[in-house]
């Protein structure tokens, strides 16, 4: 078993650097199968931390090296096939949640997937669509922002993890349609 110092760098790494994620694996290939505990049920591993993130070539090597895909990893790829499968198999997790709590509907923002958010909310989902407004911001997809607005996101005004409302978010990456969207649905910042 790696030693947690070394399964924290890579879970650290697997969110942005794949030149690292590459070099860890070739070095230990089991670190693939390793969370580290950020805290009491907080656990996170190298694809988790790539979903949640949204970095597809990471997501994409770490599955090709072997990592457990789960229904956040393929609702953040835009697989829509394969996130059917995962519903079919357990309805329950329309409202799964992945690393850090974060919601399926967040992970399924970052693809802009709008098929994808239609099938999670036509079996069940009923969480994340608030916050995912922040995903579907963070890769610039102004169709998923408009297709939260209309399906359940309410609470405009919702932060992310570094204090930032979404419309902070898109006016920081210079999406004014999106900005004045949101301002036009009730958004205040």
């Amino acid at each position: 078993m790696p030693a947690a110092e070394t399964v924290k760098e890579f879970v650290l790494a697997s969110h942005f650097d794949l030149n690292k994620v590459q070099t860890m694996l070739a070095e230990d290939p089991t670190l693939v199968a390793f969370a580290h505990e950020w805290g009491p049920g907080d656990l996170e591993d190298g694809i988790g931390a790539a979903a949640h993130v949204g970095n597809v070539a990471i997501a994409e090597y770490l599955l090709s090296q072997g990592a457990p895909g789960n229904i956040c990893v393929s609702a953040m790829l835009g697989k829509l096939d394969e996130v059917r499968d995962y519903l079919s198999a357990d309805p329950s997790l329309a409202n799964a949640r992945g690393a850090h709590g974060i919601s399926v509907m967040f992970h399924a923002a970052m693809s802009g997937s709008t098929e994808i958010t239609s099938l999670l909310k036509e079996k069940g989902c009923t969480e994340g669509y608030s916050h995912a407004l922040h995903g579907a911001i963070n890769h610039g997809h102004q169709n998923m922002v408009e297709w939260l607005l209309e399906n359940g996101a309410t609470e405009l005004d919702v932060l992310n993890y570094q204090g930032k409302t979404p419309v902070a978010r898109a006016l920081e990456s210079d999406q004014l349609q999106i900005a004045e969207l949101l301002r036009q649905h009730g958004a205040s910042h």
